[in-house]
């Protein structure tokens, strides 16, 4: 009894940990956007593309990295978020929502139903252009911050099995992103470089055998992967993920209260990540000249394709896939949550925003389709988010108001 309150206790916490963040953080990516859009669409236009376009050089001897200041945020900075993502998705599956294998089917359903079904709208829409077909991992992704942010904005009516299940959801997400990424988004492979990060990847092994809890000799390995990945085709931001897997989360026998490396070092992590990185790379790649934009960019099947991806998709996977696993009995529904508050956490989960736009960088990388991919994915998350937030505002507002109601009729019966 002692140890489910303790746990209790500590999701609540983390929870509200969680959620005091993501709304300043959801905040920041809004503000990041509009100051995007603000700077490609006025006379800071020329400022906007110099800055992004500004080459930085690293050099070590004959050894050097030299790419724009764009490449530096989306293959530097994200490399920290992907470190924070998984952090976040070890714990979980350590002592979270996903190590009760019961527990975790419904967010683990339901999240495959949102990836394969916005993935086959937008194949849909672009089968018949190998041009853009590469595009369809773009509308499976959600963004934490942004869902949970405006979750968030409900306030305390939000039932916590709600906040967890959307959070476990859009976790599982990210992991579901960083395979499609080194799985379908790698270049040639020097092998190397390949073979160095992998050195490097058993040395972090090594460290976590052998019990070191000091932060910096594997944030100094993951570096060193980052630069090899970097330099052999792989994705340079999967050192993140990998780094953060053998970040140890080990606890003395018995002591349940202490923090460990992993927990502090995440904690420590997300307000940098949520307040930091995470505005800047929007800032970096949500800009899109309004003015200039083709009927191709706002209606052809790229931006129709994520779009719809997004807003339709989405609602529809997730709310297949947690109808599959209650109807067979996997699972069932959370503790205080009906269909209709089901259905706007769906919603929720199809605001794409940071995932979307990256994974339509390493899609698109040189090709013309960035205002698309860009169009798609702001007005794919902009009505999902605005419609998941009056559903759920209105649906809690009626519970709210049919419990006062049932509140009221009982008092005058208690008191006879």
């Amino acid at each position: 009894m002692g140890s489910h309150t303790y746990q209790s206790s500590q999701q609540g916490k983390g929870i509200g940990r969680l959620f005091s963040g993501d709304v300043a953080g959801g905040l920041m990516l809004i503000a990041a956007t509009i100051l995007a859009l603000v700077f490609s669409n006025t006379g800071l236009s020329g400022v906007y593309s110099w800055l992004l376009s500004t080459k930085i050089s690293v050099a070590v001897g004959e050894f050097a990295i030299n790419k724009p200041l764009l490449l530096w945020i989306n293959d530097g900075l994200m490399a920290i978020f992907f470190l924070l993502v998984g952090l976040e998705l070890k714990r979980e599956v350590l002592e979270g929502e996903l190590s009760d294998r019961r527990k975790a089917a419904l967010p683990v359903i339901a999240a495959l139903g949102g990836i394969l079904v916005p993935a086959l709208i937008y194949v849909a829409w672009n089968y018949n252009d190998p041009a853009t077909i590469d595009g369809w991992a773009i509308p499976a992704a959600t963004d934490i911050a942004f869902a949970m942010g405006i979750l968030a904005l409900l306030g305390s009516r939000v039932p916590v099995a709600l906040k967890v299940f959307l959070l476990a959801v859009a976790i599982i997400d990210d992991l579901a992103a960083i395979i499609i990424i080194a799985v379908f988004y790698t270049a040639e492979l020097s092998l190397a470089s390949l073979a160095v990060s992998a050195v490097g990847i058993a040395l972090l092994a090594v460290l976590n055998a052998r019990g070191v809890n000091r932060l910096t000799p594997y944030i100094v390995v993951g570096v060193i992967v980052w630069t090899f990945l970097l330099k052999s085709g792989v994705h340079a931001t999967l050192a993140g993920v990998v780094t953060a897997l053998f970040v140890p989360h080990m606890r003395e026998a018995g002591d349940e209260n202490e923090e460990t490396l992993l927990t502090r070092t995440e904690h420590d992590l997300k307000p940098w990540v949520l307040l930091g990185i995470m505005p800047v790379f929007a800032f970096a790649n949500a800009g899109v000249a309004l003015f200039n934009l083709s009927p191709s960019d706002l209606f052809g099947p790229v931006s129709l394709g994520i779009a719809l991806g997004l807003f339709v998709g989405k609602q529809v996977g997730v709310m297949a896939g947690v109808w599959i696993a209650v109807s067979l009995g996997v699972a069932k529904l959370p503790s205080g949550v009906n269909w209709a508050l089901m259905h706007g956490a769906a919603l929720l989960a199809g605001i794409g925003f940071t995932m979307s736009l990256f994974i339509g960088t390493l899609a698109f990388p040189e090709t013309g389709d960035a205002a698309s991919v860009r169009i798609g994915v702001l007005v794919g998350s902009l009505l999902s988010g605005i419609c998941g937030y009056l559903l759920l505002r209105y649906y809690l507002s009626a519970s709210s108001s049919a419990h006062s109601r049932a509140s009221g009729l009982a008092m005058p019966a208690a008191g006879r």
